[in-house]
């Protein structure tokens, strides 16, 4: 049986004035009608269009733009095995950092070869969630490495504030954090000085909150002016407003996030006073594509990106997008009915959008009829013909990249190669822990392990006082499978990839009629405007109706069918809740300040901070070692 020791592993891981006054109110919700505006781009039109007024005498007023755009890389610096659908598109392995640059490489001769300038771009999340390589040195590495891919201007998403703002200023300007070479096994700085990031961040919706120094000011510009052979080219950043929902409190104290739509729509007219007439927004927000497997395509899509890229003003002539960790292709019509391209590169360095933009030299604007994209995989296989079906047959990695990985990996390999457990391969059939949820409740297997971890982590009982009987865990915070290594072990670093935030374990009463309350919030309320978030569970069972008329009632819980371990003791049968009863819980620190639109936690009483969540995985697998996955029966739904 394999162990670590206690506490050991903590790692840090606008048009015109009516235009503006529409798009300060909140947007509307989604209908058909706005999902059906969008169209698939691969009609090939555009790229006609670009063809014949790139061709002959017609060519000599354009200038070609090439826009190479990631986004959601999540400090994700090595290739991930293709076993796991984190290092993959379909059936094709994809992503790794050495990969990215060589693909960029590649893909900006192509573009000189046709006479095209380059630019690349990111739409946010490109540090946060980090795995252990990047997470245990502060994502110094991936900013180096964005650095070094040559990365020029992105936006930040929500998990750029995962350490706070200020943490953010250090990755744009650079320094050291003192944390003492190596303590708690973090380590700013630890074979070099870092000197930030040479691209430029954007934050346009994203302000000091009033009674803060700097009241009213972004923390970082709004846009960036970028010149294209003698064209000003705009460039518009923001994250999603809802980001101090999905971001534990600490991270945005300080700062208010604005109206998306509103807030682009005023850049407008002041960007025009410059001489731009080319924008472009990156956006840190998006949609989900009913076909996910369509990555260069747009199948369907709905999600609040839609919505935004339908209602920005008619100036803007691009919006390229992320947070969903979905590849799509799509063409949507602007309020004067015109295409406009609106793009995401999937996650994780695993595809680039190179977006085709046609300038005209006299209007100093995009084409707009002539603006398509083509989603390409980041192929990395380095042994045989690249599988893209846009072919790219040099896929070798880039030398500076992989030697940046070497020196990271080296760095931190006492940490990230200690073996924490196994998987029974006799009871399981598999080395890995999936996340995917269960099709009938929503329940996962790992999702089961990290409740359970946390429900018997005696760090969140005090001496004398009662344990938890019940654990909730937040699905978004389950990042990656599980997944042992060759060698048929969980390391440390294989654990840490599936929980990066360093969040605490929280204790708290919750009363029967508050966990009810609860259990409804993951498909009312914020939830309900956005995508269902099924809480992950242990010491509590129940069934859901998942028909739309209980879906849009206040209660979608089936009655009578929520069941309790009141005791704490699994042995012993479970009992139905009571209103009344007070029940001890446990969650993460980000659920505890009401995380992910979960409010009830918030109101929770006799709260008592433990230890990290990771430390909690980690030593539950210790103590059962190896691990048989339990079953998905914990959350069922009807009909």
């Amino acid at each position: 049986m394999s162990s670590s020791p206690r506490r050991r592993y903590a790692v840090a891981a606008v048009g015109a004035l009516a235009l503006i006054a529409a798009t300060a109110a909140a947007p509307p919700a989604y209908s058909q009608q706005q999902t059906d505006r969008s169209r698939a781009t691969h009609d090939d039109s555009a790229q006609r269009t670009y063809d014949k007024l790139t061709s002959g005498k017609a060519g000599k007023n354009k200038v070609r733009l090439d826009l190479l755009a990631i986004n959601d890389f999540h400090g994700n610096l090595e290739k991930v095995s293709p076993t796991s659908s984190s290092g993959r598109i379909n059936n094709t392995p994809a992503g790794g950092v050495e990969f990215l640059a060589r693909h960029l490489k590649n893909l900006r001769k192509q573009a000189a070869a046709n006479g095209a300038s380059t630019l690349t771009v990111a739409a946010g999340d490109l540090i946060g969630a980090s795995p252990l390589l990047s997470a245990a040195f502060h994502d110094e590495p991936t900013i180096e490495a964005m650095n070094k891919i040559g990365l020029q201007v992105a936006s930040v998403g929500n998990h750029e504030f995962d350490e706070g703002y200020k943490e953010l200023l250090r990755m744009q300007r650079g320094g050291c954090i003192p944390d003492g070479n190596g303590a708690n096994n973090q380590d700013s700085c630890p074979d070099h000085r870092f000197d930030g990031a040479r691209f430029r961040y954007l934050a346009a919706n994203v302000k000091y909150a009033d009674g803060r120094p700097h009241s009213g000011r972004t923390i970082f510009p709004g846009y960036k002016i970028e010149k294209v052979k003698g064209i000003k080219v705009g460039f518009i950043g923001m994250t999603l407003q809802d980001t101090p929902s999905i971001v534990t409190r600490s991270g945005v104290e300080g700062l208010k996030f604005t109206n998306e739509i509103f807030t682009a729509n005023r850049l407008v007219p002041k960007l025009q006073a410059k001489g731009v007439q080319a924008i472009v927004v990156l956006l840190h927000q998006g949609v989900v594509p009913s076909d996910s497997t369509n990555y260069d395509g747009c199948s369907g899509v709905s999600g609040p990106a839609l919505d935004i890229a339908q209602r920005l003003d008619p100036a803007i002539d691009a919006v390229i997008t992320g947070h969903t960790h979905q590849a799509y292709n799509c063409t949507v019509l602007d309020p004067r009915g015109h295409p406009r391209l609106m793009t995401s590169a999937s996650s994780f360095g695993r595809v680039i959008t190179d977006v085709h933009l046609l300038l005209n030299r006299k209007t100093r604007d995009v084409i707009r009829p002539a603006a398509y994209a083509v989603n390409k995989i980041v192929t990395n296989n380095e042994d045989g013909p690249d599988p893209d079906p846009n072919p790219d047959n040099d896929v070798k990695p880039v030398k500076a990249l992989t030697n940046l990985i070497a020196l990271y990996k080296e760095l931190v390999a006492p940490i990230a190669n200690a073996v924490v457990g196994h998987i029974d391969p006799i009871a399981t059939g598999s080395q890995q822990v999936p996340r995917t949820a269960d099709a009938d409740g929503g329940d996962s297997p790992l999702g089961n392990l990290i409740a359970d971890a946390q429900k018997v982590d005696d760090s969140v009982t005090p001496a004398g006082e009662d344990t938890p009987v019940i654990a909730f865990m937040n699905p978004g915070g389950i990042r990656a499978d599980l997944l042992e290594n060759a060698a048929g072990e969980i390391t440390y670093e294989a654990a840490f990839t599936v929980q990066p935030f360093n969040n605490y374990d929280v204790s708290m009463d919750l009363t029967g009629q508050q966990i009810l309350d609860l259990l409804n919030q993951q498909w009312n309320g914020s939830n309900e405007a956005t995508s269902n978030k099924i809480l992950q569970v242990s010491g509590i069972t129940y069934q859901w109706d998942r028909s739309d008329a209980a879906l849009l009632n206040a209660n979608a819980l089936v009655p009578g069918s929520v069941m309790v371990d009141a005791d704490g003791n699994p042995a012993t049968p479970m009992v139905p809740i009571a209103a009344g009863d007070t029940y001890r819980i446990v969650c993460n620190s980000f659920l505890s300040d009401g995380g992910d639109n979960f409010g009830v936690f918030a109101t929770g009483t006799n709260k008592y901070i433990g230890g990290l969540d990771i430390d909690a995985l980690t030593d539950y697998l210790g103590a059962n070692d190896p691990y048989t996955v339990t079953p998905t029966d914990r959350i069922t739904s009807v009909p």
